[in-house]
């Protein structure tokens, strides 16, 4: 009975572990074989990897119907069902995965935007970038404005980009809108960016032709998005020649809360370093910054928020009058917003938010007293699909309102008061289409209703890259841009239209070991432009929106970080070739902030030996047209190049302490951004004058930097 077992045993197993032999080949969609691909049953250990010729062979003793497996990296996972039997002489053809590609493989749409950040596909600056930049003493604007596009403001401090004034650059954070970006300022006073650089992740610059997604913008926008978590617990201590400041951070396992403040007063550093300003008060300041971050099972939640108050009372030349003119300032504001970005159903993306904005200035030029106060909301829900690796579709909807009430009182005239309530309400739709690798298209428009001005809007968007080779590409972008009049013009004339521009950019870039080149050239095209009789210090009269103008010209930037070591770089140029008939001129011509051509040198060096990090920045620019009522053509005049060689030094005292030495305007370069003309002639026929220069020759700054740290090794490095 055992011998007939044995026997039956022996016979029987031969067909239990009958193999069969699984065979193909793989290829791309060129038909090209495909090298290294996974190829196996599903359930089973039983597979191979491609050959060279793109072949595969094994034998696996499954029998029946199942599934063979085919992946790749940048391919889509192929999944056959099958009857073992047939999986021979198989020839499979991989489809590209997009999503799985990545900067150097897949074309990029980038035209008009420079991108910081590690969420960016390619970074044209890194975080630490934004505040390494010698000169920029940790404001954003000021880093910012060594890009091409931008231009040397030294006056107001603010971002102008390619030919078009500040206000026509809106800045937003975490998708939502900040009505007041900037610090508070009078004419001929720099402000600053509101915002401290180290609870951002990311930066994106749009210098033009940006996405649909975003409205009331003539120029550009500047989107900064807050940390999405942090990584440990840590407290920072700032002891600095201007202030204090003082951070905490707190991790929790689903949770972080980031706070920090700060208290600047100028009245020390006054005392031991020269001003071009009389101060009665110097510049003080109290602000601080938060933001709490809460992952939820769908998503994130985070909310910011952002205050400061300040104030300075100063004494300042007058060319209408021999008695020095007195300019006494207070501000307060706060900034709130609150987001969600989650996901739901099958490829479905949720992004909604809200912000508000509060700001109050109280001025007294001399006897004249301003007081003004603007409330802001930004409401905003954006929901996105992907309907395939090819296709991605968003949709949005947005709403702005605004109330702005000022009130202006003259000794022996009657108080000048007005109030602006305004509600813009925006939806939008866009489309990203990926063809292949090679070819990207965003397509898009938006439409817009403005209820103070009774005006309905629609702007067509449209983006385009070509991916010329493995390091290169060439992009094309084009779109319409209005934005409502500003509300020194509004409180005027409740009559006027939004202004409009159109925007044509031309861009290649290429990007290959740690080296950069970008080259892009514009167009825009502006009309309906506000225009008016009058000057800044008058009423305004004559308000309509017959203006007009164009800019146009090249931008060149070039970024090199593995030439020589410890040592990175960047060059930026910009030509523009702009001219305007708006506000108050008789004629189209340049207007007074732009610079025919500026270049800047950025270069930051790390010496091991002494731990320390070496920064300069070299900022050049052209003469700025100015009107000088003594000669018989306007805007004909032009003041001198501009120059600001800035040295900045950092120095690791130990793994967790810096001392940090920054000094601007280095040569000492006696610098004039424009004039001011008495507003009647002498008796001898010509018009009195005065440069508008900086507050101060040079800026020099000293600060100690303390981190503590639940690693011990953190620093404030990337915050210098």
């Amino acid at each position: 009975m055992r011998a007939i077992f044995i026997f039956a045993f022996l016979l029987i197993t031969p067909i239990l572990n009958a193999q069969t032999e699984i065979s193909g080949v793989i290829l791309d969609n060129k038909g090209k074989p495909v090298l290294g691909a996974n190829v196996f049953i599903e359930g089973t250990y039983n597979g191979d990897t491609s050959k060279e010729d793109g072949s595969f062979l094994f034998t696996t003793s499954a029998q029946g119907e199942h599934t063979l497996l085919i992946s790749f990296l940048s391919f889509k996972t192929t999944r056959l069902i099958m009857d073992v039997s047939k999986m021979n002489g198989l020839k499979i053809i991989l489809k590209e995965d997009l999503n799985a590609l990545n900067a150097l493989d897949a074309v990029i749409l980038n035209a008009g935007s420079f991108q910081a950040g590690s969420a960016s596909k390619v970074s044209v600056l890194k975080p630490l970038d934004i505040v390494t930049t010698a000169g920029s003493a940790g404001n954003i604007i000021a880093a910012l404005q060594t890009l091409p596009g931008t231009q040397v403001a030294g006056e107001s401090g603010r971002l102008l980009v390619r030919g078009g004034e500040a206000d026509e650059t809106q800045t937003y954070v975490d998708g939502l809108r900040v009505a007041q970006p900037y610090s508070a300022s009078v004419q001929n006073v720099p402000s600053r960016g509101r915002f401290s650089p180290f609870l951002f992740k990311g930066i994106s610059f749009q210098t033009g032709a940006y996405s649909a997604e975003y409205g009331e913008a003539l120029s550009g926008v500047l989107l900064l998005n807050t940390e999405d978590e942090a990584t440990q617990n840590k407290t920072e201590v700032s002891l600095m020649t201007v202030g204090l400041g003082l951070g905490n951070t707190q991790k929790w396992k689903k949770s972080s809360l980031s706070v920090n403040a700060s208290y600047i007063n100028l009245a020390p550093y006054i005392l031991i370093a020269p001003q071009n300003l009389d101060w009665n008060k110097p510049f003080r300041s109290l602000s601080g910054e938060a933001v709490y971050r809460q992952s939820l099972k769908r998503g994130l939640w985070k909310t910011y928020a952002a205050f400061d108050a300040s104030k300075f009372d100063f004494n300042r030349e007058s060319i209408e009058q021999e008695a020095k003119e007195r300019i006494d300032l207070k501000n307060n504001n706060f900034y709130l917003n609150t987001s969600y970005l989650g996901n739901f159903g099958d490829r479905w993306e949720l992004n909604t938010g809200l912000s508000f904005g509060y700001g109050t200035n109280h001025i007294n030029y001399n006897t004249t007293n301003i007081n003004n106060t603007e409330n802001a909301f930004h409401l905003k829900l954006k929901l996105s699909k992907r309907f395939s690796d090819y296709i991605k579709l968003f949709a949005g909807s947005d709403l702005f309102s605004t109330k702005f009430d000022e009130t202006i009182e003259q000794p022996e005239i009657t108080p000048f008061k007005s109030t602006i309530q305004s509600n813009i309400g925006a939806i939008y739709t866009e489309a990203d289409i990926l063809f292949n690798k090679n070819l990207a298209l965003k397509l898009g428009v938006r439409g817009s209703y403005n209820d103070y001005l009774d005006e309905t809007r629609v702007s067509p968007r449209l983006s385009m890259a070509y991916k010329v080779s493995n390091s290169s590409q060439l992009s094309f972008a084009y779109g319409d841009f209005t934005q409502s009049p500003k509300t020194d013009y509004l409180k005027y004339n409740n009559q006027l239209s939004s202004e409009n521009a159109s925007h044509y950019i031309l861009n290649y870039q290429f990007n290959k070991n740690n080296r950069l080149l970008r080259l892009e050239a514009y167009y825009k095209d502006y009309k309906d432009l506000v225009t008016y009789k009058g000057n800044d210090n008058t009423f305004l009269t004559s308000l309509d929106n017959s203006g007009n103008g164009y800019a146009g010209g090249l931008d060149i930037f070039y970024r090199d970080g593995a030439s020589i070591k410890n040592l990175e770089y960047w060059v930026s140029y910009s030509y523009i070739d702009s001219q305007r008939k708006y506000k108050n001129y008789p004629v189209k011509t340049t207007p007074s902030f732009v610079a025919d051509h500026t270049l800047s040198i950025v270069t930051k060096y790390w010496i091991s030996d002494l731990r320390s990090q070496l920064g300069l920045t070299n900022t050049f620019s052209t003469g700025r047209p100015y009107n000088d009522p003594n000669q018989t053509s306007f805007m004909s005049a032009k003041t001198k190049s501009y120059n600001n060689l800035s040295l900045s030094w950092a120095y690791l005292l130990s793994p967790q302490k810096i001392l940090y030495f920054s000094v601007s305007n280095v040569l000492g370069t006696k610098n004039v951004f424009g004039y001011d003309y008495a507003s009647t002639a002498e008796t001898d026929g010509n018009f009195r004058r005065q440069a508008i220069t900086p507050t101060a020759d040079r800026f020099f700054f000293v600060g100690f930097f303390w981190t503590i740290s639940d690693d011990k090794k953190t620093n404030q490095l990337e915050n210098l």
